[in-house]
């Protein structure tokens, strides 16, 4: 599990590709001796399982379902990455619940500049609009942050300069492809009442209801 709060921009050093699975190596100026093999690293929001260690690099065996579902088989060589180690027990949760898992990948169809702040709009598969709210949170490679706007085809968000800065975003334009991660609870909550688990003549979805199923 992770925050969504950024640790480092690694840099990609090497990507092999093993039949329909890969391999990828970043170099990092994360304490290499806090990771331990086996350990889960969100890298552009994808969980990855550390398999080696090396001076400043680290190497993450990537499944063939992670690569067709996120957009790290795409990577070259020297492209920046966002690193978050996993969450430990009792860190501050700066960010939101993020479990690494990315649900589909975007395309950046807009980037304006306002008043030191970038806005990005994004094109997404229509079927998961539904998991977006305005004011609610969204991963974008790896990094938590707040919906401003949202359609059927897509939604915005606001990049602070701080948040630019110290993550990959100051760097993608109009065309640039991104993993995404909805908010976990919207899943659940969508899950439960499709199996009839929430009675629905009781009065439809409420904060008691919710409580009683162990969402608050």
């Amino acid at each position: 599990m992770f925050t969504g709060l950024i640790e480092d921009v690694g840099t990609v050093r090497r990507l092999e590709k093993q039949g329909m699975a890969g391999r990828i190596t970043v170099a990092t100026k994360l304490p290499l001796e806090s990771i331990a093999l086996g350990d889960s690293v969100a890298v552009n929001g994808a969980c990855l399982t550390a398999v080696a260690k090396s001076g400043n690099e680290l190497t993450f065996d990537a499944s063939p379902e992670t690569l067709a579902r996120t957009t790290l088989g795409t990577l070259g060589i020297g492209t920046p990455v966002n690193l978050e180690r996993a969450l430990r027990l009792g860190d501050r949760l700066g960010g939101h619940i993020v479990t690494g898992h990315v649900d589909f990948i975007a395309t950046v169809s807009e980037r304006n500049d306002i008043a030191g702040n970038r806005v990005f709009v994004f094109r997404i598969p229509v079927e998961f609009s539904r998991y977006l709210v305005a004011k609610g949170s969204v991963t974008i490679d790896g990094i938590s942050l707040t919906v401003n706007t949202v359609s059927d085809t897509g939604f915005s968000v606001n990049i602070i300069p701080h948040t630019g800065s110290m993550t990959t975003l100051s760097g993608i334009n109009p065309g640039a492809q991104v993993n995404i991660e909805t908010d976990i609870l919207g899943k659940y909550i969508e899950r439960l009442l499709s199996r009839g688990s929430i009675p629905r003549e009781e009065g439809g979805l409420t904060l008691e209801l919710l409580a009683k199923s162990g969402f608050l």
